[in-house]
């Protein structure tokens, strides 16, 4: 049994309120976790955003929009765990500790945001740190790691593999205003540089492409790792 620490997007997972991707992420977080111990961060995607818009225009700081935020993370992850039932304990992981506590019942942990100025990527990242995960996941709206947004640029570089200093240059160009949206953002990449835990970026809006990722090593995904060694299947 392996330990995976997955990065959930918001805009992934509940893309519209009423159109969202929950049910089906259900058999594929199912199927992870018979077979390995599953932790799941979730993001708050876009109704986040829309919350911190709001906190913006009313001259709101970015610490306190930042933790409107996380409250709507919570929420979502609140959404998941009612859910998945009694495959997830019932209770959103408020901090890394908390998290390990919960795993003991070797039911899926899930967790939105924790703090101020941090996304869940990189809470995820540290997550993975924390419990040795043998591989962090981000599910992504993109198949993989690009050298620029693909949404934008037309000729735009995909990387299949690549190391820990090489995501950081990629990365390091994002912003970390409260509601940033990439990839991944810098603290998490610097995290993933620090633990040498592999990750693994995908693309989510197609919800097995999770499972197959993780259990048969088949997906067209990016692999960050600073070794050769051989990261999926698991």
């Amino acid at each position: 049994m392996k330990t995976v620490v997955i990065s959930l997007g918001g805009s992934i997972l509940i893309p519209e309120l009423k159109e969202n991707r929950i049910k089906a992420y259900l058999p594929v977080l199912e199927k992870i976790a018979a077979k390995h111990r599953l932790f799941v961060v979730v993001g708050g995607g876009g109704g986040a955003r829309d919350y911190i818009e709001v906190a913006r225009s009313l001259g709101i700081d970015e610490g306190t929009a930042d933790e409107i935020g996380i409250l709507v993370t919570r929420l979502n992850a609140t959404l998941l765990i009612a859910a998945l039932g009694e495959a997830a304990y019932p209770k959103v992981a408020e901090s890394h500790s908390e998290a390990k506590k919960f795993a003991e019942s070797k039911k899926i942990v899930v967790m939105g945001g924790i703090t101020p100025g941090q996304t869940t990527d990189a809470v995820a990242a540290v997550l993975a740190e924390r419990v040795h995960a043998d591989v962090f996941v981000n599910v992504t709206s993109v198949n993989g790691i690009y050298d620029k947004d693909p949404k934008k640029f037309t000729g735009a570089k995909y990387f299949k593999t690549l190391t820990p200093s090489q995501l950081i240059e990629i990365v390091g160009k994002g912003g970390l205003g409260a509601g940033s949206h990439n990839v991944l953002d810098i603290i998490a990449a610097r995290v993933v540089e620090r633990s040498h835990i592999p990750l693994v970026v995908l693309d989510g809006t197609t919800p097995k492409n999770l499972s197959n990722a993780l259990l048969t090593g088949k997906c067209e995904c990016s692999i960050v790792s600073e070794t050769k060694k051989k990261v999926l299947p698991l």
